[in-house]
């Protein structure tokens, strides 16, 4: 069977997929919700080997603030009792300088400021939706500390004044999505959620939600269209999602990884986190390596270390007998950088000058055993699978690359048209990434 197919009797069918969160270990599957991964996946999948699903190695080299393993709800209690929290919040997130690590880079503080300031309802969204392929911090977050990432987000939501929040979990995540659920049900039966939380007058709940397995939901207002039951395609701003968001209310949507520094941030002080980092960004971020590597796993870093840091000396670089000819940094949408440009600190803007966006924050190693034209055509398949197709220079324009990718990848003014001219991030983004991949590809020749 290949993919696309199923059995004659319909018993089983293959369907490709992009990412499913296992970078560090794979290849991978899903079946059903039984993931599966690691080089003898055939073997497993066949019933000739034991089915293992490897726990992500993760590494705290800073703080640690998203790794931290104390407990979560320790704040909200106490916070939900003063009716200066939202400010409270605000002014500490602000001091802080925590930026969205989704990829946008927006102020959490100004986003929550916008929302409160709009007349209720009002909600807040977690987005799990994690569709980077080489990105699996969201998976880690959500499976291994999902009691911080709801206070996060039910702190978020008393800074906005908001009633009610949502995660978005992604549908290759079905452990994530079962872990989420589960704390979910123990926060409302310890009383933090729910009506009149822990005798306060704040009313507050959560409910969870199931991605449908769409690349661009991960733009938020295609995300709020998804929560909606619409197609996930994106819309024209503004109304910003602050104005009309999830039923048209003022909605903050902020990613999990955010949201998971949030409770570390007010328990330590606006300022302390402040002082991780490096000017002008500050904190720190989950980087996540692929299994060429010869350390694979997530580590939490200061934003500022040197990507030769991370790569050769987190990393390991490459195991014996294979060359790194680039790195992939930020996804698909991020873009590559060859060998000799790591000595770039890992800040959004040293990276975007570079021309590479810092986007969630992967790093997949590309080494000699990959062709040029063969990662080239593989990175516009993806664009072109999982383009929304809500407007023309995006839609016709990845299938245009996935058609002939070396002619695309020369022809100035479709790549100019589409990063002038596309609805949404995802589009503007591809030239930029097209370009870079050509361009490390040329300085550091097979």
């Amino acid at each position: 069977m290949r993919a696309g197919e199923r059995a004659a009797d319909g018993s089983v069918s293959l369907q490709a997929v992009h990412c499913l969160g296992f970078c560090y270990g794979g290849p991978a599957a899903l079946d059903g919700d039984t993931p599966c991964a690691g080089a003898d996946l055939a073997a497993q999948l066949c019933g000739r080997a034991p089915r293992r699903a490897p726990p992500i190695p993760a590494t705290a080299v800073a703080g640690p603030v998203l790794l931290d393993r104390q407990a979560g709800w320790r704040l909200w209690p106490q916070l939900v009792a003063r009716a200066d929290a939202p400010d409270l919040i605000r002014d500490q997130v602000a001091r802080s300088g925590l930026r969205g690590r989704g990829g946008a880079g927006f102020p959490a503080a100004r986003k929550w400021q916008a929302v409160a300031a709009e007349p209720g309802p009002r909600y807040v969204v977690a987005n799990g939706d994690e569709g980077d392929p080489g990105s699996y911090a969201d998976r880690l977050l959500m499976e291994t500390y999902p009691d911080r990432v709801l206070e996060g987000l039910a702190l978020a939501g008393l800074a906005c004044s908001a009633t009610a929040g949502v995660v978005y979990v992604r549908s290759e995540y079905p452990q994530a999505l079962a872990s989420m659920r589960e704390a979910v049900a123990r926060a409302r039966a310890d009383g933090h959620l729910g009506r009149g939380v822990h005798g306060s007058d704040v009313d507050f709940d959560v409910e969870v939600a199931q991605g449908a397995g769409s690349y661009v939901a991960g733009e938020e207002t295609s995300l709020l269209r998804s929560l909606a039951g619409l197609r996930g395609t994106v819309r024209l701003r503004p109304p910003y999602p602050v104005q009309s968001g999830l039923f048209g209310r003022p909605t903050a949507v902020n990613n999990v990884e955010t949201l998971s520094a949030v409770p570390a941030i007010l328990d330590r002080g606006g300022d302390a986190y402040a002082r991780l980092g490096r000017a002008p960004e500050a904190g720190t971020l989950l980087v996540c390596l692929n299994e060429r590597f010869v350390r694979p796993g997530a580590y939490e870093v200061e934003l500022g270390t040197p990507l030769s840091e991370i790569v050769y000396g987190l990393g390991g670089g490459l195991p014996p007998g294979r060359t790194l000819r680039a790195v992939q940094v930020g996804g698909p949408l991020g873009g590559f950088l060859p060998p000799g440009r790591l000595d770039l600190p890992l800040l959004a803007s040293a990276l975007d000058s570079a021309g590479v966006a810092l986007g969630h924050g992967g790093i997949i190693a590309v080494d000699d055993t990959v062709p040029a034209d063969a990662l080239l055509a593989q990175l516009w398949r993806f664009y072109a699978a999982e383009s929304c197709g809500a407007c023309t220079p995006c839609r016709e324009g990845t299938r245009r690359g996935a058609t002939d990718p070396q002619t695309a990848s020369a022809d100035g003014g479709l790549l100019t048209l589409m990063a002038t001219a596309s609805l949404c991030p995802f589009g503007r983004s591809i030239p930029r990434a097209v370009r870079s991949l050509v361009c490390a590809l040329a300085e550091d020749p097979p």
